[in-house]
């Protein structure tokens, strides 16, 4: 693959190229579809799950059902959270789930089934693959895999206030971007669930590590940003075992037994933080996102199990206990 233009100048020369150019990846400005959810309000379901060994893609394909979530024919991108691995910690989206979610848009029928991701700390996407299991639970991984980081680019605007950017082309390309992501919280950012974890598809051979340009714009808008980005999408947030504390890195596991689905990431991130004994409301990017999407209990309608049936709190840091759901 021959490298991008962009890829060739300095990182200030080419952020200033992005602001002065005009061009609009057409995915970028779509409307949000919402056409399996209820008049007025956001279909979530929560499933439970007490561990990987059970049939996960049993469990999402009635997660799917009950969202009334449609692939056929569609080209679709998982997108797993594969940050940082550790093996004594739970950092990234469990191999389980990933495979189980091939299996799932298999039986959808999707025309094509791509898994992609830009880890935002190491730069070896594959060594990150190989260690957290996904080669090994998914036979044909190196077929289906693109790093996000080096993929090919397009450019969105408006992205952050006026602000351009570009992103991976195969994730702009995509019919369906799922969000794969697992129940954490954020030393930064209060909770990181699978809005957050759009920010694998800004190519970090363009942006830096760990996605420098996000942080110095701002999480809170550049999380609400993807979000408008990404109209077509479809979320699947593993609470099996989530991270509470000093996440998304540094936190202790936490098991919570859930699955939370839906295709409406701001809908479902807001169920999260409610399981999760966290006040989406008072989550910044949340709250930015409420403008287009649906974060009030009252727009959205849970499938499956009720918030109070499956409600773990989380431990959070200091700088964030202001959050906390009361």
């Amino acid at each position: 693959m021959e490298p991008h233009p962009g890829w060739l100048m300095t990182r200030r020369g080419f952020l200033g190229a992005a602001a002065a150019s005009g061009a609009i990846a057409g995915a970028g400005c779509a409307r949000r579809s919402l056409a399996a959810d209820p008049p007025g309000k956001s279909a979530v379901a929560i499933l439970r799950a007490s561990s990987y060994r059970e049939d996960l893609a049993d469990r999402l394909a009635r997660g799917a059902a009950l969202c009334g979530l449609e692939a056929r024919g569609k080209r679709v991108l998982l997108k797993p959270n594969l940050v940082e691995f550790d093996r004594n910690s739970v950092i990234h989206t469990q191999a389980e789930v990933l495979a189980a979610a091939v299996t799932l848009f298999e039986r959808l029928g999707a025309s094509e089934i791509t898994i992609g991701e830009g880890p935002g700390h190491r730069r070896d996407a594959w060594f990150l693959a190989e260690e957290a299991g996904y080669r090994a639970a998914i036979p044909d991984f190196d077929a289906r895999f693109v790093d996000l980081n080096r993929d090919e680019v397009s450019r969105v605007a408006p992205f952050a206030g006026n602000e351009g950017i570009y992103l991976a082309r195969t994730a702009l390309a995509a019919d369906l971007v799922v969000s794969i992501a697992r129940m954490k919280t954020h030393h930064w950012a209060g909770a990181t669930l699978s809005m957050k974890n759009l920010f694998g598809v800004v190519p970090g051979a363009l942006y830096g590590w760990p996605k420098n340009h996000l942080h110095q714009v701002g999480i809170p808008d550049c999380v609400a940003g993807l979000y408008r980005t990404f109209p077509r999408s479809f979320a699947i947030v593993d609470g099996i075992v989530g991270m509470e504390g000093n996440g998304p890195i540094q936190g202790r596991a936490r098991p919570c037994g859930v699955l939370v689905m839906g295709s409406d990431l701001a809908a479902v991130d807001a169920t999260c933080c409610r399981i999760m004994g966290i006040d989406p409301e008072k989550i910044e990017y949340l709250r930015l996102a409420s403008r287009q999407g649906r974060v009030r209990e009252a727009s959205i309608e849970q499938r499956g199990e009720l918030i109070p049936q499956v409600r773990t709190s989380f431990e959070l840091i200091p700088e964030f206990r202001h959050v906390r759901l009361v």
